[in-house]
C-alpha cells in the first residue's frame, strides 16, 4: 500500500520543522510550499529516503494554491498566527478543489475548549478554521479533518520560561500553581501528525488529544530544586481571571503581545479551561507514550543544562 503525499504549510517555523523531520522519517511522499519570493530554506535531512519537493505558491492566488496542491492526499498546516484563519481558509478552499482528502489545521493546543476559544487574536482564528473546516467537510464528503489538541509546547515554553523560569529561578504563579496543564514536546507533536496521517478512519472529522503529561507549576519548581539543590524561588501569585481581564483591554490599546501571552497562561492554567486532557487522550490509540515524573525530570534536566550553557557568542 502506497504511503499518502503530504503537504507541509509552514516547514521553517518552530513546530513546522519538527514535523517536517517527523514526515520525512516517516517516509512520506511530500510537497513544501513557500511564499513565492520567499528566503526560506528547506534543509533535507541527510540519508533519507523521503521524495521531497518544494514549490513556491502565490498565497493570495487560488488557482496558485490548487496546482501546487494538485496530487496531494493530505495538507498539514504549521502556520503562525499571522492572519491565521484567511491563510488556512484560502488552503481549505484549495484543498477541496484540488481533491484532498484530509486537512490538518494549525490548532495544536487547546482548541476543544469553548472558553478559549472565544478568546480573540488567535484563538478566534483558530475557532473560525475550525469551524470553516466543519461546514466544508460536511458538504463535500470525500473531504475530513483532524483537529490535534496538544496543550502547551513543552520543551519549547520550558526553554523560553514561560511555564516556569529554569534559569532565573522566578515564576508568575497562576491560581495556586496546582492546576494541571496537558504538556507536550516538539517532537511528540511531530509524532502525533504522522500518527494521525497513519489512523485516517479513527481521526476522521473529530478533535485528537494527546500530551506527554499533565504538569503543575508547583510540581515542576519541585523537580528544579530537587535537580540543583537550590531552593529559593522568587514566586508572583496572580490570578488568570485577572490576566484575562487585562489581555482584553491590552487588545485594545494595540498591545498584542502582552495580550497573547495573558491569555495562553489563562488557558493553561486557569480552571475549568480543559487544559488537562488525561481523560479523553488519544495516545494509546497513536502509540505515544505518556511520561512519568522521571521523564519529566530528565527533560526539564536537559532543557536546564541547554539554557545555563553559555553561547558561543556570549
Amino acid at each position: 500500500m502506497s504511503l499518502p503525499h503530504i503537504a507541509l504549510v509552514g516547514a521553517t517555523g518552530t513546530l513546522g520543522r519538527s514535523i517536517f523531520k517527523a514526515l520525512v522519517s516517516a517516509s512520506f511522499p511530500l510537497t513544501i510550499l513557500t511564499r513565492a519570493g520567499g528566503r526560506s530554506k528547506i534543509p533535507l535531512p541527510p540519508d533519507s529516503d523521503a521524495t521531497v519537493q518544494v514549490k513556491e505558491v502565490d498565497y493570495a492566488s487560488h488557482r496558485s494554491l490548487v496546482e501546487a496542491l494538485s496530487g496531494a492526499d493530505v495538507v498539514v498546516s504549521a502556520l503562525g498566527s499571522q492572519d491565521l484563519f484567511a491563510a488556512q481558509k484560502s488552503l481549505i478552499d484549495a484543498s477541496v478543489e484540488a481533491g484532498v482528502q484530509r486537512f490538518l489545521p494549525s490548532e495544536y493546543g487547546n482548541g476543544a475548549n469553548g472558553k478559549v476559544r472565544r478568546f480573540p487574536l488567535l484563538w478566534a482564528d483558530k475557532d473560525k478554521t475550525q469551524r470553516y473546516l466543519e461546514r466544508r467537510a460536511s458538504a463535500h464528503p470525500e473531504f475530513t479533518y483532524s483537529i490535534i489538541n496538544t496543550g502547551s509546547f513543552f520543551d519549547w515554553q520550558l526553554e523560553l520560561g514561560l511555564i516556569v523560569n529554569l534559569k532565573e529561578h522566578t515564576a508568575t504563579v497562576y491560581d495556586g500553581g496546582d492546576v494541571p496543564n496537558s504538556v507536550t514536546t516538539l517532537d511528540t507533536i511531530a509524532k502525533a501528525v504522522v500518527a494521525v496521517i497513519t489512523h485516517p478512519e479513527e481521526t476522521r472529522n473529530r478533535h485528537v488529544f494527546v500530551h506527554d503529561a499533565a504538569v503543575t507549576q508547583n510540581q515542576l519548581m519541585r523537580i528544579a530544586t530537587k535537580i540543583d539543590g537550590e531552593a529559593g524561588w522568587d514566586t508572583t501569585p496572580m490570578a488568570t481571571a485577572d490576566v484575562e481581564e487585562r489581555s482584553h483591554k491590552a487588545v485594545e490599546e494595540g498591545d498584542y503581545t502582552t495580550a497573547m501571552l495573558g491569555f495562553i497562561a489563562r488557558a493553561c492554567w486557569g480552571p475549568g479551561f480543559g487544559q488537562d486532557f488525561g481523560g479523553k487522550l488519544d495516545n494509546d490509540l497513536l502509540g505515544l507514550p505518556v511520561m512519568k515524573e522521571e521523564d519529566v525530570e530528565a527533560l526539564m534536566r536537559g532543557v536546564m543544562a541547554k539554557i545555563r550553557t553559555p553561547s558561543r557568542d556570549s
